[in-house]
């Protein structure tokens, strides 16, 4: 069994790293493991499975000796931008338009195979010890076609690509390593949780070489092949049972201090860098006579605190100077508070909905909401990563196919929704974002 469960991590690691993702809450998943995913991502004080983890370590106390693995099918699709209004063709105090075609485009890059894994181990009767592996999300984009219009220092000129330098796109992947420790106290009622969760991350940019005069670093700014950047950080996790059928819970994941990019130093504000989001999660479980189960979690995720996600556009006008080469000022791409997405902050509210019928058969609906991160003035740039996602709707089982194992499934749909603002390099342009999702989860679980 020890070989085995080798192997599969390997395998899992291997596949993780190598397989783009996009996620659905800005560019975090909506959940964690396939009985998660069912409940929309609700679960914080529901641990089911040893992908608990993931949500909140004080879980895996409950779930027993067990192997989790899984794999999701993922299709953000479409996922397009359209831009209406011709070019300004005008020049002034604060610079010349920079214009997007006009014209629309549909992303290629359909399908995405997403893995899991994860094993507990009981301790004791009051104590638990687990690895689980899994990706947080990404970002993954690819525009052919297209052109832009932009001044070259004599005249406004029109070259091929969404931001008039080729192909545009970029691609992020996130990887997750999480040792876990969990134990029991307050009479076997509530129990505590600690995550030590290695972040391994991988990106690669192209197509967005016409922003090089307003970058400090022009040369390490697109198309440098892929880049990677490690880190630590920590999840924390506390549960309890209040009242006979209610249990409450909480989780916290610290900020994760990420290596630089330095492929992208040009890019990233700070020469390159890119950390994890901290995140909180605060939940209930209330369990009703007949066995069913109603799970409402609400989850806080900190994209203000990263310069590069966060930092507006704007600040290419503000703060940085692109009549020196290399540019020069605090907000210039790759500068120490250079421009970014301009992501704000996202709150997200999840319920889900679980029943038993028979012996062998476990139901599971959910929703969740979230107002997606994107303001309508920072439209221009996420057109490489349109995270405009609010809105999920879940559905799963899990079958037991005998006392020790069991098969789950989980299938999700994000309701479409759109982002529609006026270009920051040309007030007489309109962009719209716009995308949908779709998942398939397959899960396997055994019991030891």
């Amino acid at each position: 069994m020890k070989k085995f469960i080798k192997q599969v991590s390997a395998c899992i690691v291997c596949f993780g790293v190598m397989s783009p993702v996009f996620a659905t809450n800005g560019y975090f998943a909506h959940g964690y493991g396939t009985k998660n995913k069912a409940l929309a991502g609700a679960g914080v004080a529901l641990p089911q499975d040893a992908m608990i983890a993931a949500t909140n370590p004080a879980g895996m106390v409950w779930v027993g000796e067990r192997l989790d693995v899984g794999l999701a099918i993922f299709s953000p699709s479409p996922r397009s931008y359209s831009v209406t209004g011709a070019p300004s063709n005008q020049c002034g105090p604060s610079g010349c338009t920079f214009s997007i075609g006009p014209q629309s485009l549909e992303s290629e890059n359909d399908y995405f195979y997403i893995p899991s894994f994860a094993y507990n181990w009981m301790l004791s009767p009051q104590s638990s010890a687990g690895i689980t592996v899994y990706g947080n999300g990404g970002m993954n984009t690819e525009w052919q076609g297209g052109n832009a219009t932009y001044f070259d220092g004599a005249t406004f000129v029109t070259t091929p690509g969404t931001y008039g330098a080729g192909t545009a796109g970029v691609n992020l992947e996130q990887l997750f390593i999480n040792a876990n420790y969990a134990r029991k106290f307050a009479g076997d009622k509530a129990s505590w949780g600690l995550g030590l969760i290695f972040a391994y991350q991988r990106f690669e940019a192209q197509g967005v070489a016409s922003f090089a005069p307003f970058s400090s670093y022009p040369t390490n700014l697109s198309n440098q092949g892929v880049d990677s950047s490690t880190g630590f950080g920590l999840k924390l996790g506390i549960q309890g049972e209040v009242t006979p059928g209610l249990t409450l819970a909480a989780s916290y994941q610290s900020e994760m201090e990420m290596s630089e990019f330095d492929k992208y130093k040009g890019l990233f504000a700070e020469q390159g860098g890119f950390n994890i989001p901290s995140t909180w999660t605060i939940g209930l479980t209330y369990a009703f006579a007949n066995k069913s189960k109603i799970v409402f979690d609400i989850q806080q995720i900190m994209y203000s605190d990263i310069k590069a996600i966060a930092n507006p556009i704007s600040r290419l006008g503000t703060a940085c100077n692109p009549q020196v080469q290399p540019a020069a000022g605090a907000g210039c791409l790759g500068a120490s508070d250079g421009a970014g997405f301009g992501w704000e902050d996202m709150t997200i509210y999840k319920i889900g909905y679980q029943w038993m019928t028979g012996n062998d058969w476990t139901w599971r609906v959910g929703y969740s909401q979230g107002d997606q991160p994107i303001p309508d003035t920072e439209t221009i740039f996420n057109i490489l990563a349109p995270g405009v996602i609010e809105q999920h709707l879940t559905f799963g089982f899990t079958k037991d196919l005998n006392q020790q194992s069991e098969f789950n499934f989980a299938f999700m749909y994000a309701l479409e929704n759109s982002v529609k603002g006026t270009s920051a390099f040309d007030p007489g342009q309109q962009i719209e974002l716009e995308m949908k999702q779709y998942e398939l989860e397959f899960g396997y679980s055994r019991k030891f």
